[in-house]
Formats: structure tokens, C-alpha cells, sequence
């Protein structure tokens, strides 16, 4: 059984998720201790619960301490199978993160799985930036990849759904270009008047629409649900960013942070923005290929120690922009 420090590096739950899904598609079983032990609330929380839960649903996996609190986890996979699971993180935890786990390994026979949980909530990439700028860099592997959300969620209340289908696909080598990189704008809300995403697309676009000197296509998506909450979503390519609403932030501002933390991205060096070179970099192991990021982020740093616990080895060279290869 491999065993795993999980305060090392990053220290958080990426190294949870990332190991369980490791252990899925490797067969390795793992035992992770120190989980989270540096954060303000130690030990396992909801969401990586439901995380484990959804990797385990695909591969028949047996866990041991996989609860709220917990300091310690062992994990034992069997074979991945195709499944069709519904999973409840329980609060407005992250359904993005919850997905991040379970997605390598439905990539292996494919699979449905529905979550509930948060769609957009703080410290966690939205479900469009998923959508949108996770995915379509899978390549081939992406094609297969279905994203529909039912109901958007937001902190503190919750209650997103989103259904994910996942259709495998041959092994493609992650290769990201800048050439004909589509760009966007989603802009959304649940329980707020119409007006708030618009009013936050129309910002970002008019920010874009200078720094690309081109039409920027805007997409709005209305939801009711038993959150109230908005946020703004945009990508160029390989990089995104995002924004959300809270009460007394005018919805002129989240469109104006989205729109200027993605400008930032654009002029700096790399293919992929920093988020993503980190969220990459496990398929990058499996599949091969390469790609540049404009730093080299703690995260990043996290994933490629522990890739290698796996015998996964990711070449770094770092200078102007970073290079990850495999």
C-alpha cells in the first residue's frame, strides 16, 4: 500500500482527490495520513467525501475512514467499471472538485454521474470554467464529455445539480495550441432578476471586446433554485477566469474582475493558464504530451510530487514561461 503525506506541499485536498484517483486507474492502493492537518478546519470536509465516494462508485472501491474530520484515509480500488451514481456532497462544497477526482478514471470505461453540491462557489474553478476550458484541452479525450447543469448553486445554500457523461475515447497526447482558440463569456444566476447577468456580461464583453479587438460571444443562463447567487465566466483558449457575486458587489464590477484577471492571463507567457497547468497535469502523466504555463504554482509543484509517488515522472523546465512535458 502506498502511503501518502497529505500536509506535503499544497498540503490540501488536491492531494486527496488526486491520490484516489491515482489509486483508481493505477490499482495502487493508497493510505493517506496528515489530511489537510495545516488548514483551518483539519481533516477531510464534505466535498472530499463525496469526491472519494464518486471515485470509489467507479471502481467498486472499498474506503476506510472516509468522514467528515478525518486525518486518515485508506483506499483500496478494484476494477473501473462504467457506473451511473448520483452523489450529494451535502453542502455547497464544490461540485467542479467533486468531478475533478471522479473524470480520469470514467475517462477508462466511461460512466454518468450526477452531484449536488456548489456549481460556482469560492475557492474552486465554476462548472463552465470545467466546461469550457478544462475539458476542450483534453483534446479527443474531451469530445466525449458531456456537462449539463440542471440547477445552479451557490454559497451558502447549495442545491446545484449538474450531470456529467463521459464517453471513453483513444488516448490522445495533450497538446495545447493557441490557434483558433475560441473565446466566451457565461454569465449566470440563480434567484436574482435578469438583469444582474446581464449587466455582468455586458461588462466583461466591453473589456474583452478592447483587449481582443473581436465580436466576444456572450451566452447568459438563467436558474431558480434554493440559492440566491451570480458569477461570470471567461476564456480564451486554455485560459479562464472567473468572478462571483455577493450582496452589495454591483454585478458591473464581477463581469469588470473576470474580464480583467482573464487580460492578465492572456498577456502573460504560457498556453495554459496557471489553474489549469495543475488540473493537467495527471492526464498529461497518463496520456503524454506538453505545455507551457506562465508559472510553476505550488499546486502545480504538489501534482508532480505526487505523480511520482505513482512512478509518473513530468518533465519540468522552467525559464520565461514553464514547460511541463511526459
Amino acid at each position: 500500500m502506498l502511503k501518502i503525506d497529505g500536509s506535503s506541499l499544497e498540503g490540501g485536498g488536491q492531494i486527496v482527490r488526486s491520490a484516489v484517483a491515482l489509486s483508481a486507474v493505477t490499482g495502487i492502493p493508497v493510505e493517506i495520513t496528515r489530511i489537510r492537518e495545516n488548514r483551518k478546519q483539519p481533516g477531510l470536509r464534505y466535498q472530499h467525501c463525496a469526491a472519494i465516494r464518486a471515485v470509489a462508485s467507479a471502481c467498486t472501491g472499498h474506503t476506510e475512514g472516509n468522514e467528515p474530520g478525518s486525518s486518515r484515509l485508506s483506499f483500496l480500488p478494484k476494477d473501473v467499471r462504467k457506473t451511473e451514481s448520483s452523489i450529494a456532497v451535502g453542502t455547497a462544497g464544490s461540485i467542479p472538485l467533486v468531478i475533478q477526482a471522479w473524470l480520469p478514471v470514467a475517462l477508462v470505461k466511461g460512466g454518468i454521474l450526477e452531484v449536488t453540491g456548489g456549481t460556482e462557489v469560492p475557492a474552486s474553478p465554476t462548472i463552465d470554467y470545467l466546461e469550457k476550458v478544462l475539458i476542450p484541452a483534453l483534446g479527443t479525450q474531451g469530445k466525449g464529455i458531456s456537462v449539463r447543469v440542471i440547477r445552479r448553486g451557490y454559497y451558502p445554500s447549495g442545491g446545484g445539480i449538474v450531470q456529467m457523461k463521459v464517453k471513453t475515447a483513444d488516448p490522445e497526447r495533450i497538446i495545447i495550441t493557441k490557434e483558433s482558440s475560441s473565446c466566451g463569456i457565461r454569465s449566470c444566476s440563480s434567484g436574482l432578476p435578469p438583469h444582474v447577468a446581464e449587466r455582468q456580461a455586458s461588462s466583461a464583453k466591453m473589456l474583452l471586446g478592447k483587449e481582443l479587438s473581436q465580436g466576444i460571444p456572450v451566452d447568459i443562463r438563467l436558474s431558480q433554485g434554493v440559492s440566491k447567487g451570480s458569477s461570470c465566466t471567461v476564456w480564451c483558449g486554455a485560459k479562464g477566469a472567473s468572478s462571483l457575486g455577493r450582496p452589495g458587489l454591483p454585478a458591473e464590477m464581477v463581469g469588470e474582475a473576470a474580464a480583467t484577471d482573464l487580460i492578465r492571463e492572456i498577456r502573460s507567457p504560457g498556453e495554459v493558464d496557471p489553474h489549469l497547468s495543475d488540473q493537467l497535469l495527471l492526464y498529461l502523466a497518463r496520456f503524454g504530451g506538453s505545455y507551457t504555463a506562465p508559472v510553476y504554482t505550488l499546486h502545480a509543484r504538489t501534482m508532480c510530487w505526487l505523480l511520482s509517488l505513482f512512478g509518473f515522472e513530468i518533465h519540468v523546465r522552467e525559464g520565461e514561461e514553464v514547460a511541463f512535458s511526459a
